[in-house]
């Protein structure tokens, strides 16, 4: 089937236009959809005193804490929250990868936060998400990925959880998870429980989109999954993290993976 025409003059980029978009999500607790999000970078956190002029300045209007990105996951995090009261959430970041098996926090009463960046001011090492974890969903994940074929275990505050492909370790949340969280949810979130798991190091599409196969079920029991990363990601040229300052060949990647999941039949992708 061929992609839906011109898929990104549809994409709601105006807070009016992704209010609507929100709105018109289904309202199905027993079914709860599982989404993709752009959880952005540490910028999303910097104080604007802190900005200066450091980063392109369409970056900063993009991604920055005042841009269209941070205004969007606030009133992304409140839908997720109204619509399908989730009783957990299990999250995916885009920067915990492992080799083998499938880890799973369980971090028990507080979540902690691993600071997996560098060359920041220190007020980015004091961020703060005050979260919870909750040992018998986390027992749960383990349990899907094994009833799915996959080596999984859990991990705790005791154990680095291992490195994220980019030379980081230790126990915790990565900034693929709290940063964006903080201003889904806002700082304290005790209310609902929050799992992150790992996803498969080789970054393989196939195998990563098994990964989230394994664990649909967590859908009907009324646990909500989230997915975060970004389409475009290289820090040798940060001007592709904004539209406006992106090259072409940014734009086209983009615009082929944005043109990719508009397609209603994706069994090519789950068999090939």
């Amino acid at each position: 089937m061929s992609p839906q025409a011109d898929t990104n003059a549809s994409l709601p980029k105006t807070q009016a236009e992704w209010r609507k978009a929100l709105d018109a999500l289904p309202s199905t607790p027993d079914n709860i959809p599982a989404f993709f999000f752009g959880h952005g970078s540490p910028l999303l956190a910097f104080e604007e005193s802190d900005l200066g002029g450091r980063f392109n300045p369409s970056v900063i209007k993009h991604a920055g804490p005042k841009g269209p990105l941070a205004s969007f996951l606030k009133d992304f995090g409140k839908t997720l929250l109204d619509k399908y009261k989730p009783k957990a959430i299990v999250v995916f970041s885009a920067h915990w990868e492992t080799d083998t098996e499938r880890v799973v926090t369980d971090y028990g009463g507080e979540n902690p936060l691993l600071y997996d960046y560098y060359g920041f001011q220190p007020a980015l090492y004091e961020l703060k998400f005050k979260s919870r974890g909750d040992s018998g969903i986390s027992q749960r994940v383990v349990e899907l990925f094994k009833e799915a074929g996959h080596l999984s275990r859990t991990t705790s505050k005791t154990e680095s959880r291992g490195e994220d492909g980019r030379g980081f370790s230790g126990p915790g949340f990565d900034h693929g998870v709290f940063v964006p969280f903080r201003l889904m949810f806002g700082t304290e979130f005790m209310d609902v429980p929050i799992v992150e798991a790992s996803i498969d190091a080789t970054l393989d599409p196939a195998k990563n989109w098994a990964v989230g196969q394994a664990v649909r079920k967590l859908r009907e029991e009324g646990v909500l999954v989230l997915s975060g990363g970004l389409t475009i990601h290289n820090l040798r040229a940060f001007s592709c993290f904004a539209e406006e300052s992106a090259e072409p060949g940014y734009k086209e990647f983009d615009k082929a993976i944005l043109d990719a999941v508009a397609l209603s039949d994706v069994s090519w992708f789950i068999h090939d």
